[in-house]
């Protein structure tokens, strides 16, 4: 690869892929509309993009219901779960507050994407919104929307993400990959605990 190879300018960009369709155009609102809002309560998973200092992050979110909850048109609510308590996103957020989901339902090869502006809450009135049998979230993201969009659907449709096969049984195991980066940890131990751990801390 040569430097002559290098799309460098967005004009360069623009004579590449064209001119979008209309629908790619006019699909773009500036607040949860009945159908957008309907889209985005049906799904229990989104993944979070956020940038910061130290660079951009993408994390998985899911819920055993909706994975946000709206209070108005323009707001989402995200709590934070139990994780890893890297707290990327969060430092993320604190730091620069742009961010952008992109919400999954299980089947559909649609995804929705709503792009805009966050902050970190620990309001007691915001956090006992999503209480789970007494255990409560740490904080919540409050997600002001900027826009909201469906993606092209032929990402999902070609990696079939939604097949039924179960294509996970040759994949190295998270207890595996721990023990590729330090020497003398326990992977084995790491993945035998954590089906019971995990099941604990769940919320």
């Amino acid at each position: 690869m040569t430097a002559d190879h290098l799309v460098t300018d967005i004009a360069a960009l623009e004579a590449l892929y064209g001119t979008p369709g209309r629908a790619s155009l006019i699909k773009v609102a500036d607040h949860l509309t009945p159908l957008y809002a309907k889209w985005i309560m049906a799904s229990r998973f989104c993944v979070v993009s956020t940038i910061g200092p130290d660079g951009t992050d993408g994390s998985p979110r899911g819920d055993d219901g909706p994975v946000v909850q709206m209070t108005d048109p323009k707001t989402l609510l995200l709590p934070d779960w139990r994780g890893n308590n890297r707290m990327d996103t969060l430092r993320n957020i604190v730091a620069d507050g742009r961010i952008s989901l992109m919400f999954m339902v299980p089947g559909s090869n649609n995804v929705i994407r709503v792009n805009g502006m966050a902050t970190v809450s620990v309001d007691p009135d915001l956090v006992g919104r999503f209480d789970q049998k007494g255990r409560q979230p740490r904080s919540v993201v409050m997600i002001s929307v900027a826009e909201i969009y469906s993606q092209c659907a032929r990402a999902l449709m070609r990696a079939k993400l939604w097949s039924s096969d179960d294509e996970s049984s040759d994949l190295p195991t998270i207890g595996a990959l721990l023990a590729e980066q330090e020497a003398g940890f326990d992977g084995d131990a790491y993945d035998m605990d954590w089906a019971g751990r995990a099941a604990k801390t769940m919320w």
